[in-house]
Protein backbone atom coordinates (compact mmCIF):
# COMPACT_ATOMS: atom_id res chain seq x y z
CA UNK A 1 0.00 0.00 0.00
CA UNK A 2 1.06 3.83 -0.77
CA UNK A 3 0.91 6.21 1.64
CA UNK A 4 0.96 10.39 0.88
CA UNK A 5 1.96 12.53 3.61
CA UNK A 6 2.12 16.17 3.73
CA UNK A 7 5.82 17.01 5.41
CA UNK A 8 5.54 21.05 6.26
CA UNK A 9 8.99 20.52 7.69
CA UNK A 10 10.28 19.41 3.85
CA UNK A 11 8.21 21.62 1.72
CA UNK A 12 6.95 18.62 0.18
CA UNK A 13 4.41 15.46 -0.48
CA UNK A 14 6.19 12.02 -0.05
CA UNK A 15 4.93 8.86 -0.96
CA UNK A 16 5.98 5.95 0.85
CA UNK A 17 5.55 2.02 0.08
CA UNK A 18 4.54 0.69 3.20
CA UNK A 19 4.68 -3.19 2.30
CA UNK A 20 8.67 -2.03 1.43
CA UNK A 21 9.12 -0.98 5.09
CA UNK A 22 8.01 2.82 4.32
CA UNK A 23 10.63 3.28 1.49
CA UNK A 24 10.06 6.69 -0.36
CA UNK A 25 8.85 5.89 -4.10
CA UNK A 26 8.00 9.73 -4.80
CA UNK A 27 7.88 13.58 -3.93
CA UNK A 28 6.17 16.93 -4.98
CA UNK A 29 7.68 19.53 -3.59
CA UNK A 30 7.47 23.53 -3.70
CA UNK A 31 9.32 26.76 -2.47
CA UNK A 32 7.69 29.43 -0.50
CA UNK A 33 7.53 33.36 -1.47
CA UNK A 34 5.24 35.86 0.04
CA UNK A 35 2.59 33.43 0.70
CA UNK A 36 2.74 31.84 -2.50
CA UNK A 37 3.51 28.12 -2.87
CA UNK A 38 5.64 27.33 -6.18
CA UNK A 39 5.30 23.89 -7.36
CA UNK A 40 8.86 23.25 -8.48
CA UNK A 41 9.14 19.06 -8.58
CA UNK A 42 6.66 15.65 -8.66
CA UNK A 43 8.76 12.84 -9.49
CA UNK A 44 7.80 9.03 -8.54
CA UNK A 45 10.45 6.32 -8.73
CA UNK A 46 10.50 3.86 -11.80
CA UNK A 47 8.12 0.95 -11.05
CA UNK A 48 5.54 2.84 -9.38
CA UNK A 49 4.70 5.04 -12.46
CA UNK A 50 1.35 5.26 -13.63
CA UNK A 51 -0.46 4.44 -10.41
CA UNK A 52 -1.61 7.86 -9.94
CA UNK A 53 0.73 8.88 -7.19
CA UNK A 54 1.74 11.71 -8.79
CA UNK A 55 -1.61 12.96 -8.93
CA UNK A 56 -2.22 12.01 -5.39
CA UNK A 57 1.39 13.94 -4.71
CA UNK A 58 0.22 17.39 -6.49
CA UNK A 59 -3.35 17.08 -4.90
CA UNK A 60 -2.00 16.68 -1.48
CA UNK A 61 -0.15 19.63 -1.81
CA UNK A 62 -2.67 21.95 -3.66
CA UNK A 63 -5.39 20.39 -0.70
CA UNK A 64 -3.24 21.73 2.23
CA UNK A 65 -2.59 25.20 0.55
CA UNK A 66 -6.06 25.51 -0.21
CA UNK A 67 -6.60 24.65 3.49
CA UNK A 68 -3.93 27.16 4.50
CA UNK A 69 -5.57 29.87 2.61
CA UNK A 70 -2.42 29.78 0.31
CA UNK A 71 -1.32 30.80 -3.09
CA UNK A 72 0.01 27.83 -5.71
CA UNK A 73 2.01 28.89 -8.87
CA UNK A 74 3.52 26.06 -10.77
CA UNK A 75 6.75 25.32 -12.86
CA UNK A 76 6.60 22.07 -12.86
CA UNK A 77 4.60 20.94 -15.92
CA UNK A 78 3.10 17.94 -14.51
CA UNK A 79 1.52 20.00 -11.40
CA UNK A 80 0.57 23.09 -13.59
CA UNK A 81 -1.96 20.50 -15.90
CA UNK A 82 -3.30 19.05 -12.58
CA UNK A 83 -3.91 22.85 -11.76
CA UNK A 84 -5.47 24.14 -14.92
CA UNK A 85 -7.91 20.76 -14.54
CA UNK A 86 -8.83 21.37 -10.90
CA UNK A 87 -9.27 25.50 -12.62
CA UNK A 88 -6.55 26.77 -10.11
CA UNK A 89 -4.36 28.41 -12.74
Amino acid sequence: MITVNYEADRNRAAAYDDEKKNILVGVCTYKEEDQTWIIDHTEVNAGYEGQGIARCLVDTIIDEALRQNITLKSVCSYATRVLEKRNLL
